[in-house]
């Protein structure tokens, strides 16, 4: 078994980034012609970490639906981060009709979606959207489904995909291997 000392300053500056405990060690590093086998333990080289998107899927327990015609209906208040999925429609002939997902923090509030149909229409007009999006939401921060008129409608779904810190929230009923 031969020890070689290793010379390079761009070596030696990365071990001081990524070990800042070791900035004062002061020895330079070496190498050995022995072959030191590593095994990695950690869940990401098994392979059992589960992706993000199956993470956010939709799941029955962990869902919660709404739906507003010509009114606001609160989707979620609770801080962290949530999907919301679903669909806008508007029927409408001459009166404009809106759909809009809306946030607010209790003093001041923002459009983050909406949907405006067609005011000007001769005939009856029938248009659609889907959405689907992730918000965050933060301490006293809300977001509400909000339709003007009895032929504006906004449906859909929402689901806590993760905390305040973004760790994930797994589907319910599901645990990862």
């Amino acid at each position: 078994m031969t020890i070689s000392t290793v010379t390079s300053e761009a070596l030696q500056l990365k071990l001081r980034q990524l070990l800042p405990s070791q900035q004062g060690f002061g020895t330079d590093l070496s190498a050995s012609d022995t072959i030191i086998p590593i095994i990695d333990l950690t869940a990401a080289a098994e392979g059992s970490d589960v992706p993000e998107y199956l993470q956010t899927a939709i799941a029955f327990g962990s869902q919660s639906t709404f739906a507003a015609t010509n009114s606001t209906v609160v989707i979620a208040n609770t801080v962290g981060f949530w999907r919301i999925t679903g669909a806008m429609a508007i029927y409408t002939t001459n009166s404009a009709a809106i759909c809009t997902i809306q946030g607010s923090d209790g003093a001041a509030t923002k459009d983050y979606y909406s949907w405006v149909a067609n005011a000007s229409a001769t005939a009856p007009v029938f248009t659609t959207q889907r959405y689907d999006f992730t918000v965050f939401l933060d301490t006293g921060e809300s977001i509400s489904a909000i339709t003007n008129n009895t032929r504006a409608y906004l449906t859909g779904s929402a689901r806590q995909v993760a905390d305040k810190n973004g760790l994930l929230i797994q589907p319910s009923g599901f645990t990862p291997q």
